[in-house]
Formats: structure tokens, sequence, C-alpha cells
């Protein structure tokens, strides 16, 4: 191992107060079930390695097979998943109701409406046929104006729909989170996200406001006006009531700060892999033999969740414009419903032999499987300021692998991959200029290999679990708790 490969020197740990002569109690907070929340779990953990007693407060998701109850996971972090919202147990009433009267189609969320609809049956229109002697006309243009008015009045009702499973759903995991605190008692809540400070402020604690992303400009689909300014608001409120403010990039921060006007700029805490124990060799990786790729092929691979806005489609634009020899791996999950049209537009563009989707792995494993790759692509389409403001996870697996980073010209992204020297940024909206650069990349690589595998040493969780610590500290020390 070389002397920039070797580790740096872990920072003295930082140890959390007791609080009465127990350890200092900590109710973190998350709006899904937590079981794949990288992030959330880290932070637990850590809280729970300084010494204090920590428990998640989630939402069961009983058909994904996370039901409700408690549990103590390996890290001796407590996870409790209050109840999720569930029509028939909510409102059984109108759960027979909307047996009797609605067809339940498939885009319905999960556990949002559990009953069986059966199909509407066919007999009363088959069994009495019209005579052949009668001539039925029906003009054309009024079935596509009737056919047009049901699809409008069904996507209005879905989206009602929607919109109140949405509402409902949060407003019983607040119920839920509210009670789970009052039951515990904690002496400080962390809260995730936005949408958990309403329940974290009633607390009567101080409360710790940890921002994944950029709420108030998220990626959300149709128009929401009223939502916005409501949960601006609320933001507004909570986040500067908030006895400390944490956040995932440099520019988020200073968004929040100058927005809101907070008197301390926010604790930057990146979402970042924890410290290899040596540096990741190609040969553990796996996408190769996931993907069924001979050595001398070159992969492009892409890790994290296959969805929109992450620059997939421009990927596949580019890899026209790359030799035959490349190919590009997702690691990761979709919903088939996205997966499939991407399939067929690798198959327009004449790319699917050279495009391969191998599912996903677990958190912790990401980085090793990626090891064996030639490149990584980094890519979030700004769609929104929330995504432009990003600082991908992606990012600092792909480090964390040893592999060369393709990224979008993103501010905090870009910042990173020319500070490190770990690869070259190309303009976002360029499926051109990201082949140009993957090919500059992939021709010499091996200087790009040598600075990801020394960033990997610096850049960890060890390092930002010591940011997040010191807030802790902080944040404890002003109320009186030390």
């Amino acid at each position: 191992m070389s002397t920039q490969d070797q580790p740096a020197a872990s920072p003295a740990p930082i140890v959390l107060p007791t609080v009465d002569g127990r350890p200092l109690r900590v109710g973190v907070l998350v709006y899904n079930d937590c079981h794949a929340d990288a992030r959330v779990l880290k932070t637990a953990a850590t809280l729970h390695d300084a010494g204090a007693d920590v428990r998640i407060v989630a939402v069961a998701r009983a058909r994904a097979g996370f039901p409700e109850g408690l549990e103590t996971l390996d890290s001796g972090v407590e996870l409790l998943r209050v109840p999720e919202f569930e029509l028939v147990r909510s409102a059984p009433r109108l759960a027979a109701l909307a047996k009797k009267v609605l067809r339940v189609g498939s885009g319905a969320p999960a556990g949002a409406l559990i009953v069986d609809v059966p199909a509407p049956s066919r007999a009363r229109w088959t069994s009495a046929p019209v005579p052949s002697a009668v001539a039925v006309s029906v003009p054309q243009e009024g079935v596509a104006r009737s056919q047009s008015m049901k699809s409008r009045a069904k996507k209005t009702f879905d989206s009602l729909w929607m919109k109140t499973y949405q509402v409902v759903s949060l407003a019983i995991y607040h119920r839920g989170a509210r009670k789970a605190l009052a039951e515990w008692r904690p002496d400080v809540v962390h809260a995730n996200d936005a949408n958990t400070l309403a329940p974290a402020s009633r607390a009567g604690v101080p409360v710790v406001y940890d921002s994944h992303e950029l709420w108030t400009h998220r990626n959300v689909s149709g128009a929401r006006p009223v939502a916005k300014v409501v949960e601006k608001i609320s933001e507004r409120r909570h986040a500067r009531r908030a006895a400390g403010v944490i956040t995932v990039s440099p520019s988020i921060a200073t968004w929040l700060q100058d927005t809101y006007r907070l008197p301390v700029l926010p604790t930057l805490v990146r979402n970042i892999p924890g410290r290899p124990s040596a540096p990741l060799d190609p040969s553990q990786g796996r996408l190769r033999s996931l993907a069924g790729l001979r050595p001398e092929d070159q992969v492009i691979a892409y890790g994290g969740r296959i969805t929109t806005s992450r620059g997939i489609e421009e990927t596949l634009r580019a890899m026209v414009e790359l030799p035959a020899d490349v190919h590009f791996v997702l690691l990761g999950y979709g919903e088939p419903t996205y997966i499939e049209p991407l399939k067929v537009m690798a198959a327009d563009l004449g790319v699917t032999d050279r495009v391969h989707f191998v599912g996903r792995v677990g958190p912790t494993e990401v980085a090793a499987a990626l090891a064996d790759a030639d490149l990584s692509v980094v890519y979030v389409r700004p769609t929104c300021l929330s995504y432009r403001y990003s600082l991908p996870n992606k990012l600092f697996e792909a480090i964390h692998a040893g592999l060369p980073v393709a990224a979008a010209d993103l501010p905090d992204t870009a910042q990173i991959v020319r500070d490190y020297g770990v690869g070259e940024v190309f303009s976002s909206d360029s499926p051109h200029d990201l082949a140009r650069v993957v090919s500059d990349v992939l021709a010499a690589p091996e200087q790009f290999r040598a600075a990801a595998r020394a960033a990997a040493q610096q850049l960890t969780w060890e390092g930002e679990a010591a940011q997040l610590l010191g807030l802790y500290r902080r944040v404890l020390d002003a109320s009186g708790m030390t």
C-alpha cells in the first residue's frame, strides 16, 4: 500500500454526556420504513456509539415486509415502526363503500386501499346481443369526446385520491410519532426532513433538523401552489426554532441560512460511506460477473435507484457515440414501469446488447460491487433546485470503489470532482459532452483511479460523524444538559 493510500488517522472519539446519570436519549424521526435509509441508520449508529440510547421512529410498510413493532438492530439502535395508513383500519365504513363503487387500479399506493374489488362482470353486456338486422352507428367524434372526458375524470380522481392519501398517511404517521415520543420521553429529537418537524416540535425538547434535500424545491410531480407555501412557512418556522440544523451539501446549507435567516450556517454532514479498512481492489467487484462481461470490456457503472432525472436516458444516448466494447451496467432497483421503457429506448438506439440491468445489493455493499468497473457516471439532471444543489451518495460510493468519475456540472458535485481530481465534468444538458468526457477518462484512467483511492481515505463517514457529534455537543451545552 502506498503512502497516499494509508488510512487517515481517526479523530479522538466524542462521547455524549449522560443525563441524570443515564445515557442521553435521542428520538430519530423518519417518514419511511428505514430498512435501507443509509443516512438515517448511520446517524443513529453514530449517536449510539457515542453513548446515547437511540430509538428510530419510522413508518410500517407491512406489504413490503416491514410490519409495525419494535426491534433492536445490529448496531444496538432501536427501530420502532408505527402503523401505516390503511383504509380498512382507519375508516372501515368508507372502505366498504369503496369496495362497492371503486375498481382499484394498479397505480394505488401500497397499503393505501386494502380492499378486494372484483372486475366488473361482462355477463350483462354479452347476454343480449344486438340483432344482426339492426345497424348501430356511433359517431367516432362522439366516442373520442366521451373517452377523453372519462380519461380526464379518471386522472382528476386519481390525482385527488393520491393527494388525499398522502395527506392522511402523513397525518397518521405524525400521530404515531407524537405518541411514541411521549411514551419514550427523549432528551433530543432528530428530525429527518421537513415532513417530521411538526411531531418533533411537539416533544418539548431540543430538535436537531436534518435536511436531506432542499425540501421546498424537491422534485414533486404536479402543481402544488398551496402545499409549497404551507411547506415553506412550516420549514421556516421550525428551522428557526431548531436547536441545530444539519444538511448534506454546502449550497443547501447556504440557501437555508440565507432564506430563513438562520443565525448559524447549518452543519455540513455529507452522506459518505465509512472508511475502508484497505483500498478496494478491482478483483472484489461484481459488475462484470453480474452482467456476463469479459475482462477486456470497458464498463461504465451506474449505482443507485433507477428512476427519473438520474441521467440514465442521456447516458443511453451517449452510448451511441462510444465504441462497441463499452458497456453500461446499472446496479440498483427501479420500478418495472420505469425500467421497461429504458429497455425499449436502448433497443431503439441499437445498444441493447451493451446495456445491463443487474439488480441491487445492500447499501454497505455498493462500493465493493462497483470496484471492477472502469468509470462511474454521476449524473443528476437539475430539474429542480434541490437536484442542482445535491451531493449524491453515488459520487462518494464511486470514489470509495476507486473509480474515475464522469460527473454532471452541478456546483457541489463538480467541486468535489475537481478538488480531489477524481475525474472530469461534463455539461449536464449534453449527451454528446458526456460521451466526450467518458472517452477522455477511459483513455487515461490511472491518474483518476489513484486520486479516487486517496480521496476515499479522506472522504469518510467518520469525518462527517465528528461534525454531527460536535453539533450535538453544542446543542446539549446550550440546553444545559452537560
